[in-house]
């Protein structure tokens, strides 16, 4: 799946929730950085099948300066990629920016 979705990101077939556009200025992310995100050293880390969003994913990537980045996405059967949300990992929350941390 996330060869599919990073090949639509590459031809630029995707699209930015209003709630990306507002976080990726608060929390000062790129689209540049988003793209590299994907494109490269990405990887789907969980799967919401049933999201009320719509189906779709939780990508784990990797920018050219190596900041990690979460990206939620629909599936890649939509005519556009939608992201629906982007997140620096907590590193209080995520085990290695893969595994959620389990509650004690």
């Amino acid at each position: 799946m996330v060869e599919d979705i990073r090949a639509k990101i590459l031809r630029r077939e995707y699209e930015f929730s209003k709630h990306v556009v507002d976080q990726s200025i608060i929390r000062n992310v790129s689209v540049a950085e988003v793209q590299e995100a994907i494109s490269t050293r990405s990887e789907v880390i969980e799967d919401y099948p049933d999201d009320k969003y719509g189906p779709g994913c939780l990508i784990l990537g990797f920018t050219k300066a190596g900041r990690a980045l979460h990206l939620q996405c629909s599936y890649p059967g939509r005519p556009l990629v939608k992201i629906i949300t982007l997140y620096d990992p907590d590193p209080e929350l995520w085990m290695d920016f893969r595994s959620r941390k389990r509650k004690e």
